[in-house]
């Protein structure tokens, strides 16, 4: 029984932290989304390529 407690800790831990990374990303790209809507109103091409190909690294 002691096992099988160990396991569903552990799996509960990965499932938490799935979880966590999921909402750090979803952070990241709302950041993103803005920064890249600033740079296409300012018209920054530099930075809005950079920030496209940041984006795309994490989606």
């Amino acid at each position: 029984m002691d096992k099988m407690k160990v396991t569903y800790e552990v799996m509960l831990g990965l499932a938490a932290e799935m979880v966590w990374d999921e909402a750090l990303r979803k952070q990241k790209s709302e950041k993103l989304y803005l920064e890249i809507d600033k740079a296409l109103a300012t018209g920054d091409e530099v930075a809005f390529r950079s920030l496209t190909d940041e984006l795309r690294t994490i989606n």
